[in-house]
C-alpha cells in the first residue's frame, strides 16, 4: 500500500495498521515487544555510524528502540504529524518540548486553564533555570495573548479541552495570534485524542499527549507523546531558536537544514536522550494496543458523558454542571465547531452543600472509582480542590472556578443507567445526612 493510498483510510483503520509493520523474517501480526537495552553492531564503523547519527539504526533504548518506534508511527499518522517521540510520561513530554524551546532569559506564556502539574512545572521550576512564564486567564481571549507575546516569548501552551473545566480552546484563532509573532503554538491534546480534534490540522505547530489517558485507556501504564506538524519554519528564526537554526553539527549543518520538517522534533530526541526520561518497550506495546480501540471507546465514553451530564444538570443537588456538550455551557458553539464526533468524556460537577457534601458524595459512589486519573476503561471521581489543585489558596481556586463543591468525573465504559444509578445513590446520601436541606433545597 502507498502512503497516498494510507492517507485516505479512515481513523478507525489506521488506528490499527498505521506503522505496523516490523522488518525481519518472522512478519509477527503484532508489533513485538523488543526488551533489550541494546543492540548489536555489525562492525566497528556501523558503531561510529550510529553515533554520528549517519546511520539511522538502533544503538540503545534510551534512544530508540523498534517498539517504541512502532507506537511513535501510529500516533504521528493519527495526529497528522511527520513525526512523534514516545516518553516515560505525559509531564516528560510536556517537559522535554519546553527544554527544547527555551533558553535563560526566555519567556513562555500559557494558559491558566491547564494541567495543575503543568501549571506548577511552568510557574516553579522554569523560574529556578532564569524562564519567565505568564499565564493568560482566558484562553480563547486573543487580543490578551496578543498583548502578552513578548520578543522573547518562545512558546505558546494550551490544551485543547482541559480539566476539570471541559472549557474548549479556539486553537486555529490562538494559531494566528502566535504565527503573528513568530512562535509556534504547542497544544496538550490528551482529552480530546486525535479522534475527536487534531489540533495540527487547524494551525498548532506541535501537540502533546499523555498517553497514559485515552491513548492507551486501561489505566495500567505510563506514556507520553510529542507530535511535530512539520510546519514551524525554524530557519526564519535562528535568534530565538539557535539550537535549531544557528548552531551546527559534526556534518556542518543544522538540525533546520538537516531535516527542515522534522528539525524540532529530532532535537528534542536529542534533548530526551540526554535528560532521559525513555519509556520501556513494554509500556509502548500496551500503549499501541489501547490505540487499536481508541475510536469505538472514545466515541462511547463520550456519548456517556453527555447523557450523564444531561441528567446532572438537571438534578436539584447540581449547583452546575461544565461541560461543553450542554446547550447551556458558554463554550457550547465553539465545541460544535471543532468537536462534532462528541466532546470527550472528562468533566465538572459542583455539588450544592459545598466540600463536606461533595465528600458524602465521593464516598457514597460504589461504580466510580476514587483515584487520580482520566481517561480508563473505568469511571473516575476526583475532589480537585484538596488533590489536584491543593496547592491553590481559596482566590486562585475562586479564580479558576473551582468551587469547594465541584467534582471532576472521567466517564469510563460502564452501562449509562448503572452510572446514573450510582450518581442517585450518591445524591441520596447527601440527603440523608441533611447537607442540601440545610441550605433550603428539597
Amino acid at each position: 500500500m502507498t502512503r497516498d493510498d494510507h492517507a485516505r483510510l479512515g481513523f478507525a483503520t489506521r488506528q490499527l495498521h498505521a506503522g505496523d509493520r516490523s522488518p525481519g523474517p518472522h512478519r509477527p501480526r503484532a508489533t513485538p515487544i523488543y526488551l533489550t537495552a541494546g543492540f548489536e553492531f555489525d562492525d566497528f564503523d556501523q558503531a561510529h555510524a550510529r553515533f554520528a547519527g549517519t546511520d539511522q539504526g538502533f544503538s540503545y533504548t534510551r534512544v530508540g528502540n523498534p517498539t517504541n518506534v512502532a507506537a511513535e508511527q501510529r500516533i504521528a499518522d493519527l495526529e497528522s504529524g511527520v513525526g512523534a517521540l514516545l516518553l516515560g510520561s505525559g509531564q516528560a513530554a510536556v517537559a522535554t518540548t519546553v527544554l527544547s524551546l527555551v533558553s535563560a532569559g526566555d519567556h513562555v506564556l500559557a494558559s491558566s486553564s491547564i494541567y495543575e502539574g503543568t501549571r506548577e512545572l511552568l510557574r516553579d521550576d522554569l523560574a529556578r533555570q532564569g524562564v519567565a512564564v505568564d499565564f493568560i486567564d482566558d484562553p480563547n481571549d486573543t487580543a490578551a495573548w496578543d498583548a502578552a507575546i513578548r520578543p522573547n516569548t518562545r512558546l505558546v501552551f494550551a490544551e485543547s479541552i482541559p480539566n476539570p473545566k471541559n472549557d474548549v480552546l479556539d486553537v486555529a484563532a490562538l494559531a494566528t495570534v502566535a504565527h503573528r509573532h513568530g512562535v509556534p503554538l504547542v497544544v496538550d491534546n490528551t482529552l480530546a485524542t486525535p479522534y475527536l480534534l487534531r489540533p495540527l490540522e487547524h494551525g498548532a505547530d506541535i501537540v502533546v499527549h499523555s498517553a497514559s489517558k485515552f491513548l492507551a485507556g486501561h489505566g495500567t501504564v505510563l506514556g507520553g507523546v510529542i507530535v511535530d506538524g512539520g510546519t514551524f519554519p525554524w530557519a526564519r528564526h535562528p535568534d530565538a531558536y539557535p539550537q535549531l537554526a544557528r548552531e551546527r553539527g559534526l556534518d556542518g549543518l543544522t538540525f533546520a537544514e538537516r531535516s527542515p520538517r522534522t528539525a524540532f522534533l529530532d532535537f528534542a530526541r536529542r534533548v530526551a536522550m540526554r535528560y532521559g526520561p525513555v519509556p520501556s518497550p513494554l509500556n509502548a506495546f500496551l500503549i499501541i494496543q489501547g490505540i487499536e480501540t481508541l475510536s469505538l471507546r472514545v466515541a462511547r465514553q463520550s456519548a456517556t458523558a453527555l447523557q450523564l451530564a444531561t441528567w446532572l444538570e438537571r438534578q436539584p443537588g447540581v449547583e452546575g454542571v461544565d461541560y461543553s456538550g450542554l446547550r447551556s455551557s458558554p463554550h457550547h458553539a465553539i465545541a460544535t465547531r471543532y468537536l462534532p464526533l462528541g466532546q470527550g468524556s472528562v468533566f465538572a460537577v459542583t455539588i450544592r452543600g459545598g466540600r463536606e457534601a461533595a465528600q458524602v458524595f465521593t464516598d457514597a459512589l460504589r461504580l466510580f472509582t476514587r483515584m487520580t486519573h482520566l481517561g480508563d476503561v473505568r469511571s473516575l471521581v476526583l475532589h480537585p480542590a484538596t488533590t489536584t489543585h491543593v496547592l491553590r489558596d481559596d482566590d486562585q481556586l475562586a479564580a479558576s472556578g473551582i468551587g469547594p463543591g465541584l467534582l471532576r468525573l472521567s466517564i469510563g465504559l460502564e452501562d449509562p443507567d448503572d452510572l446514573v444509578a450510582d450518581l442517585d445513590r450518591a445524591f441520596a446520601a447527601v440527603a440523608a445526612a441533611d447537607l442540601l436541606n440545610t441550605l433550603g433545597v428539597s
